[in-house]
């Protein structure tokens, strides 16, 4: 997805429910003819704020393998979430983004192209939040859980939530604010004191294994791939591919200070890829869509 007005945090703004926007950015974070959809229009579309034909976006996807009834069923169901709106010129029909979609990828873009930054060394406090929501209902728990992740917070024990970045407090209180929960949570800044250790923290909250694993492949995948820069639609293939596999990663990476990363995080190289591959395929990719 391409950069663009940024939103920090969930954003109530908009139609639907909050649970109904954290429901959508979960499936961007997913691999289907849909996700591979937003990708296209927050990488080529976002940017411009102009319409689109629909043969134009078909072609996008067909780059990388969608066919065409996958595609047209991915655009409809899109319009049905209330990203994009149709116009039909004679015979034919053009794409706009509605002003949620737009907030919808402007906040994607943000996180992931902001992802894999460096980050300031750490103040050593924690952001604890402890809140209980009622085994019975399960559909808050489920959007509770959501907001807090997207925020960056990973839960060590039931009912309790962290996070190094204390800064993300005010999204904290958005996210219980969202479920009618903030009068009734506990909510701490501050550094801990014995007992666990930083480092047990950050084992319990988050599991690191399974995303490094994911880093490594996604930079051995990205590293070694090379499109034939005379041949366009390669090129634009390549670039919807790279974005789509690292639009992931903010939903899974809470973003800790290096301080608490195992040395040697598969993450720096991963974003060193993938900044340098998509500023290298960027220019011929505009230009294949464009066409």
């Amino acid at each position: 997805m391409a950069a663009g007005g940024v939103t920090n945090g969930p954003s109530s703004a908009g139609s639907g429910s909050a649970e109904d926007a954290f429901s959508r950015r979960r499936e961007v974070a997913a691999t289907s003819a849909r996700s591979l959809l937003l990708t296209v229009l927050g990488e080529f579309v976002l940017p411009t704020g102009e319409p689109v034909w629909t043969q134009t976006l078909l072609d996008a996807l067909g780059t990388v393998g969608v066919e065409e009834k996958s595609a047209r069923q991915a655009l409809a169901r899109t319009a049905a979430d209330d990203v994009l709106v149709s116009e039909r010129a004679g015979r034919r029909v053009r794409w706009s983004l509605t002003p949620s979609g737009r907030r919808l990828l402007s906040e994607g873009a943000g996180r992931i192209y902001a992802h894999g930054a460096a980050r300031p060394a750490w103040d050593g406090r924690w952001l604890v939040l402890v809140v209980s929501v009622p085994e019975a209902q399960r559909a808050l728990r489920h959007q509770l859980r959501t907001q807090l992740a997207w925020a960056g917070l990973g839960s060590p024990a039931p009912g309790v939530w962290v996070c190094p970045d204390a800064e993300r407090v005010g999204e904290a209180h958005r996210a219980l604010a969202d479920v009618g929960l903030d009068e009734a949570a506990l909510v701490v800044v501050g550094a801990t004191h014995g007992g666990l250790s930083d480092a047990e923290l950050v084992a319990q909250a988050w599991d690191l294994r399974d995303l490094e694993a994911r880093y490594a492949e996604f930079a051995a995948r990205f590293a070694t791939l090379e499109p034939d820069p005379t041949d366009p639609a390669a090129v634009l293939g390549a670039q919807v591919r790279l974005v789509d596999a690292w639009r992931r990663f903010p939903f899974l990476d809470p973003q800790l200070p290096v301080e608490l990363l195992p040395a040697g995080w598969a993450g720096a190289q991963a974003a060193e890829v993938f900044h340098r591959r998509h500023e290298q395929w960027a220019p011929g990719a505009r230009r294949a869509f464009g066409a």
